[in-house]
């Protein structure tokens, strides 16, 4: 499986507040909609019900438990359903959130696409989990700033030993 991460995420690993996003960057949207374009992409049902709609030109799979009545998405009641489901794909797939989505998915994952903005909020109640910086190479696609909002694109690439 080509599984990546894909996040905005403040310099404590902020991810959100009160179920939605922090940082709205109208630039950094546009990025995730180029990355994720014509891909599959995973998320949790927090985090499909905080979309406006299902994403457009993607395929959108929701990992829940819980009864969603929307026969544009897929669903899955476990990561390890969805695992067994997906192990022969070999298209990238995009995992988006929320945070228990992350933390089950982090290790599995062999790109992390994160925004990191320089900046900190410190009433997030979501946090995107840690990782070891030394098992992945890094590499700046871009410096951004919006507003007074300074933030790079970065690309992990999880090392090979």
């Amino acid at each position: 499986m080509n599984i990546s991460l894909i996040a905005a995420i403040g310099k404590n690993n902020e991810l959100g507040i009160n179920g939605d996003l922090i940082w709205k960057i109208k630039e950094d949207l546009q990025f995730f909609r180029k990355i994720t374009l014509g891909h599959n992409i995973v998320m949790g049902r927090i985090t499909f019900e905080s979309l406006p709609k299902v994403l457009p030109g993607r395929k959108n799979i929701v990992i829940t438990k819980s009864k969603i009545n929307n026969n544009e998405i897929e669903i899955y009641r476990s990561i390890k359903e969805f695992l067994i489901e997906y192990e022969s794909c070999k298209d990238e797939i995009f995992i988006i959130g929320g945070a228990s989505i992350y933390k089950e998915f982090i290790l599995l994952a062999s790109k992390l696409y994160l925004t990191e903005i320089d900046a900190e909020e410190k009433d997030a109640d979501v946090y995107f989990p840690k990782f070891d910086l030394n098992d992945w190479e890094r590499e700046v696609l871009s410096n951004n700033e919006e507003g007074n909002i300074k933030y790079n694109h970065v690309l992990y690439k999880k090392k090979t030993y």
